[in-house]
């Protein structure tokens, strides 16, 4: 039986806001993000969508995120978390080099961006695995979702970020993940018709 992954960006940070890199670092979600992840929940309802189980990463953005979008409990998954910047961790994006990064990061104690894809492609099918999980929320991050989706689908390396708060659906086989939809603040506004 096909099983259902909606994979969530967290909604804008006042680190987003000010170009900044958070990756284990928390900042709070600001007005718009709230906002957006508001939206995602009427999204849902909307939708008449039903959540077996629901994950958040172990950072404050992402259950924050998860809590604006439906009351349902939810577990915390370390796995879930963003790519580790190690001494670059809430410095400015254009002291950076251009991406790809791949092993950057690991000269100042962070990970390598395969590091990061392995994590998140095996905390993800771990979840999607486990007993009476058909329908599965979970909230991350943008590089740990790219790098979930640019696994799955090389087509998209380079490709840019999914924006914040965007939806990416996946449908699971049991074997491997391919990418049905994407949803971004826009598609859902209008969706919604807002």
């Amino acid at each position: 039986m096909t099983k259902t992954l909606y994979l969530v960006r967290h909604g804008q940070t006042l680190f987003n806001v000010k170009t900044l890199m958070q990756g284990w670092v928390d900042s709070p979600l600001t007005e718009a993000g709230i906002e957006q992840a508001e939206r995602i929940g009427r999204y849902v309802a909307h939708e008449h969508l039903s959540f077996d189980h629901a994950y958040a990463s172990t950072l404050t953005r992402t259950q924050a995120t998860l809590e604006l979008i439906t009351s349902m409990p939810y577990g915390r998954e370390p796995g879930l978390r963003e790519w580790y910047f190690g001494l670059y961790e809430g410095e400015r994006y254009d002291i950076l080099p251009p991406r790809p990064w791949n092993d950057f990061f690991v000269a100042f104690g962070g990970e390598t961006q395969q590091q990061l894809r392995d994590r998140m492609v095996e905390t993800l099918t771990d979840i999607m695995n486990r007993p009476d999980h058909e329908c599965v929320l979970a909230v991350s991050s943008a590089s740990a979702c790219k790098e979930f989706r640019d696994f799955w689908h090389p087509e998209f390396e380079g490709a840019r970020v999914p924006g914040n708060c965007s939806i990416m659906r996946f449908t699971y086989d049991g074997t491997r993940f391919e990418l049905a939809q994407v949803l971004e603040q826009d598609d859902l506004k209008a969706a919604l018709g807002e």
